[in-house]
């Protein structure tokens, strides 16, 4: 097969789908590997590294659309990409369709099979998004503090405090990966945090697991408003596995937040846990509402490229070899985690996710594989 590796072109993304190990391992397979010029510098990995691993150097994105079978990407095409897609091409990437119909509606009218990094699922964990959420989760603070100084537009809080003086406070939505590594660096900074989830399972580990000026707390929409009076950060951490994020946060609660307090919601790239969160980029990452900063950048990890790139190409390569060893029906029937990352497949969309965010009906997978 031959497998395409286009550099990305979101803004201010810099990883890339595959790294030289990568490139070496598929091509041991059998597979031709097609990389873009220059796919890699962002993520600090040359041309030449490339070749020397056994891929093939293309001029543009148009060529290695052209003739790769299965394209290998990062993050979600966009409108530039959408006519170098055709029907038949086997896209393996993030997606997160739920919060994009223009996206969807692409993909669909393409052909493309899109089999998307963030619903494949291996037992009841999502192996795909679980490093980038770690690198997500652990930005969220990072970004948050530097948000809450005032310079930054914030209310000029050191979470950690000095002291004499508060700590500042962190309430963390939702307690699954990214809301737990959010939680391990807030609480290493030392702030006082509250991690709220509805799963009791889970708020018990994290009470294990966690240091002292860590609260667990169940969350219900009394309980979020409460812990909003007195937030300095708030942190989105929520997720439904294809489904769109649900908002736990409306506009009219800002109200109970301190002026200059500041919101991030990884949830964005899922439509976001926050009603007043929108998608920003890392060019320009925030934006006020009613006297709260909200950072809503969708691409986190793409901060920090060589971290992510190589966090990602770990986890995405095992499957990508199947992909491209088995074919897609072959591999989704040896492992049915894989074969719930289809999600939009030759015209019609087929997880019952994304077709509910747009209320629409979603085909079975078996029938499109025919």
């Amino acid at each position: 097969m031959k497998i395409g590796v286009p550099t990305e072109i979101k803004p201010s993304e810099n990883r890339v789908g595959m790294v030289p190990a990568g490139i070496d391992t598929l091509c041991d397979d059998g597979h031709e590997l097609l990389v873009q010029e220059g796919a890699g510098l962002g993520s600090g990995i040359t041309d030449a590294e490339f070749v020397q691993a056994g891929a093939k150097i293309l001029p543009d994105a148009d060529a290695v659309y052209g003739e790769a079978d299965m394209i290998i990407k990062v993050k979600e095409p966009i409108e530039e990409e959408y006519g170098r897609i055709r029907k038949g091409q086997l896209l393996f990437t993030y997606f997160h369709f739920a919060a994009n119909e223009v996206l969807t509606d692409a993909m669909v009218a393409s052909g493309a099979d899109c089999v998307a990094y963030e619903t494949v699922e291996q037992g009841k964990t999502l192996p795909l998004l679980t490093p980038m959420s770690e690198v997500a989760g652990r930005m969220a603070v990072q970004e948050g503090a530097k948000y809450l100084e005032k310079p930054m537009g914030g209310r000029g809080v050191l979470l950690g405090g000095v002291p004499g003086v508060h700590a500042g406070r962190v309430v963390i939505l939702g307690g699954g990966v990214v809301g737990h590594n959010a939680c391990k660096m807030a609480a290493g900074l030392g702030a006082h945090v509250t991690i709220m989830d509805i799963d009791m399972d889970r708020l018990r580990y994290l009470d294990d697991v966690m240091p002292a000026n860590v609260t667990t707390r169940y969350s219900s929409r009394l309980g979020i408003q409460e812990e909003l009076e007195r937030a300095d950060l708030v942190i989105g951490a929520v997720l439904i596995t294809g489904y769109k994020a649900p908002n736990l946060v409306t506009r009219a609660d800002l109200k109970m937040m301190p002026p200059g307090a500041v919101i991030v919601d990884v949830a964005v790239d899922q439509g976001g846990c926050v009603e007043t969160i929108k998608a920003t980029t890392h060019l320009d990452p925030v934006y006020e509402v009613d006297g709260i900063v909200h950072y809503g950048v969708a691409n986190m990890p793409g901060a920090v490229p060589r971290t992510s790139t190589f966090a990602l190409t770990n986890v995405t390569l095992p499957y990508a070899r199947r992909l491209a060893g088995l074919g897609l029906k072959q591999a989704f029937a040896r492992d049915a985690g894989l074969a719930l990352g289809a999600n939009v497949m030759g015209g019609a969309i087929t997880h019952a996710g994304v077709a509910e965010a747009f209320g629409r009906e979603a085909v079975a997978l078996e029938s499109v594989l025919g």
